[in-house]
């Protein structure tokens, strides 16, 4: 079953626990909290910002009574009566105590707040106060639109433009509020984003686990471009996460700020927006289910002809050599057909979708009208009122409907969990089955020994080798033979750890005592110094001793060419395989391993050239394990393996083999 099969038959539940392991761990540390217990400590945030909220308010009534008593009492009465009455009944005892039960449940938890995730908690209790904040205005700008739709209905012009003015005030305090909201938004988004990023490659480079995902073997994997999965659906996860968590907790908010005032104005306007609000997100939520697997599909793709293009840019040289033009723009195009006829199904779901989603909010429009018209022509409110009716009406609507109007950004986001989340958990299962594969290795310092060893390719049936004992010990060489296919590599994996054989002890030095370098050597984004160093901190090696690298292994020319070591330069286009070849030699002698792996590396030099490589090895003392097709090369090698291609095998001291 693939994994977009098992992404499509997910149920909520499942899709919310995926959330929570991507999630929490940002907050609170996954193995110490239970999911319920994060989301009571995201609800004692809404308790302590809402407590701070209404001591700032009491505050500021206090302040205002103070000093402009007859100003507070005109324009803002309602406020000043509903903080007194608060305070007066038992709603302030309530108010205080789940403000208190909040600051509790965050001290009891402060412990789990370390490595920087108070500073988490802190941005998004200061963001939700702004929404608060921000949505308090907004319930005021009911109530200011009411006393000014009175005044100009009664052309009390004085008045008008008194409450004109406060209004006016509501926006100015209003708008950096809400441009700090946003800025703060970002800069949480951003902090998660690098945290979460950091958290997967950690996990990914962790032992070998990139090696074993294979991700460029489109046929042995099912986590296809991890790299757009660490990228592009990380930053969409973070953002997308924050913008729904805090759209959600603003719908909330205005919603609680609106709704009493909507029910004291209209019982049945209120009692049918709910009824009307069911129906709706229900029938849009059906009908937007088929979106999340077509923008699964999306993502996938997008990647695929991403990845397509890159290897065609990493690969130019060998298809302009082959002129192979013609075939990589085939499969190029088959990959943009298949970006295409996806986003064509998606545009038809999209805009059947937004017809559904806009007949919704254009039917919604006509609710207040139908039923506060009778009302208002019976004489029972003003026009004012209606206008607050309409305008709490639309806050309350907006609120209840924030799902249905993020049905698409929903749908990627849930496709953006599938993969994300179905990334990270492969991930975390390949490097802790490796994990517990590396406590069965045996360790030995001075020699590498291989005892009744029968080695198959992962996943295949092939037989490569059978019952293979060897030992190779200090100063020791071995050179390995044989026709081609016959899995000459694939016995070095097998020697530096990335295969395990089927049956048999394999002990193997540490890691950083055995170096691998194969025909065609890894060339790092980096400098020239980083190129010579790798894996190596270059900080341990000063310029003068790379340049004597650099002229031991025959490379002087390009200390001529880059006399600055620390240039950057796309080294795979720029030196050729041999100059490829013989910088790897460089960086075997800075690294000096004890063990030398060496897969065919010399194939693209002369046979001096190969010779001088050969005896700076010797003169290192360096155990070496050579693959090779050259007889020039059984003069530095003690001893030859040949493997047959069918398991078997012959080994037999140099001195006595003849190539074929």
């Amino acid at each position: 079953m693939t994994e977009t099969t098992i992404s499509n038959n997910r149920t909520l539940r499942d899709q919310l626990s995926s959330l929570r392991r991507l999630a929490q761990p940002f907050f609170l540390p996954l193995e110490q909290s239970n999911g319920w217990n994060f989301i009571w400590l995201l609800i004692s945030l809404l308790f302590c910002v809402g407590g701070i909220v209404l001591i700032l308010i009491t505050g500021l009534i206090q302040f205002l009574e103070n000093i402009q008593p007859i100003l507070l009492e005109k324009y803002f009465g309602g406020v000043q009566d509903t903080v007194h009455s608060i305070w007066s009944s038992w709603w302030g005892l309530f108010f205080s105590g789940i403000f208190f039960i909040g600051s509790i449940n965050f001290f009891n938890n402060r412990h789990q707040l370390r490595n920087k995730r108070w500073l988490h908690w802190s941005l998004l209790g200061v963001i939700v106060l702004m929404l608060l904040a921000v949505n308090g205005i907004n319930a005021g700008i009911g109530f200011i639109a009411r006393d000014l739709t009175n005044a100009l209905v009664e052309k009390q012009e004085s008045g008008f433009y008194k409450i004109l003015g406060i209004y006016a005030c509501c926006f100015i305090v209003a708008l950096p509020i809400r441009v700090s909201q946003i800025f703060f938004t970002y800069k949480l988004g951003l902090i998660w984003r690098e945290w979460l990023s950091k958290s997967l490659i950690g996990d990914y480079m962790k032992n070998k686990a990139y090696y074993i995902l294979n991700p460029n073997d489109e046929e042995q994997t099912d986590v296809d471009n991890p790299d757009q999965r660490i990228t592009d659906d990380t930053r969409a996860f973070t953002g997308q996460s924050l913008s729904f968590t805090l759209g959600i907790f603003d719908a909330f908010l205005t919603f609680s700020l609106n709704i009493l005032i909507l029910w004291s104005i209209s019982t049945t306007l209120t009692l049918s927006l709910f009824g009307y609000a069911a129906f709706a997100t229900s029938v849009l939520i059906i009908a937007g289910r088929n979106l999340v697997r077509i923008d699964y599909d999306q993502l996938r793709y997008e990647a695929d002809f991403r990845y397509g293009l890159v290897h065609i840019r990493d690969n130019a040289e060998s298809i302009a050599f082959y002129a192979g033009e013609e075939p990589e723009q085939a499969e190029t195009q088959r990959r943009l057909s298949e970006v295409v006829n996806n986003f064509n199904l998606l545009i038809i779901w999209r805009v059947i979708i937004d017809v559904m989603r806009r007949s919704i909010n254009y039917a919604g429009n006509f609710f207040p009208y139908l039923i506060m018209a009778i009302p208002y022509f019976a004489g029972e409110i003003d026009y004012g009122r209606f206008i607050q009716a309409s305008f709490a009406f639309g806050m309350v609507e907006g609120s209840l409907f924030f799902i249905v109007n993020q049905i698409e950004e929903l749908a990627k986001f849930t496709a953006g969990i599938s993969r994300l989340e179905g990334f990270q958990s492969k991930v975390e299962k390949v490097s802790h089955k490796i994990s517990g594969n590396e406590n069965d290795l045996n360790i030995s310092d001075n020699s590498i020994i291989v005892k009744d060893a029968d080695l198959y390719p992962p996943g295949s049936k092939k037989k490569i080798v059978e019952g293979l004992s060897i030992n190779i010990n200090q100063n020791d060489s071995l050179l390995v033979v044989g026709p081609s296919g016959c899995g000459k590599t694939s016995l070095l994996r097998m020697i530096s750890g990335l295969w395990k054989p089927l049956k048999g002890n394999i002990n193997r030095p540490k890691t950083g005592d055995l170096l691998f370098i194969p025909q065609k050597p890894y060339m790092i984004l980096g400098s020239l110094r980083e190129q010579l160093c790798y894996p190596t901190d270059q900080n341990k090696f000063s310029d003068d001793q790379l340049r004597s690298v650099l002229k031991e292994v025959n490379l002087s020319p390009l200390i001529e060419r880059y006399p600055d070591l620390t240039i950057k330069q796309d080294w795979p286009r720029i030196l050729s395989l041999g100059e490829q070849q013989r910088l790897a030699f460089g960086r075997l002698l800075l690294n000096s391993p004890r063990f030398a792996v060496l897969d065919e590396a010399t194939s693209a030099l002369d046979i001096k050239t190969e010779e001088h490589l050969y005896t700076l090895l010797k003169s290192r003392d360096l155990s070496v394990i050579s693959v090779g097709h050259r007889p020039t090369l059984i003069g530095f090698h003690e001893s030859v393996l040949e493997l047959g291609g069918d398991g078997s095998w012959r080994l037999q001291p140099s001195s006595s083999y003849q190539f074929s």
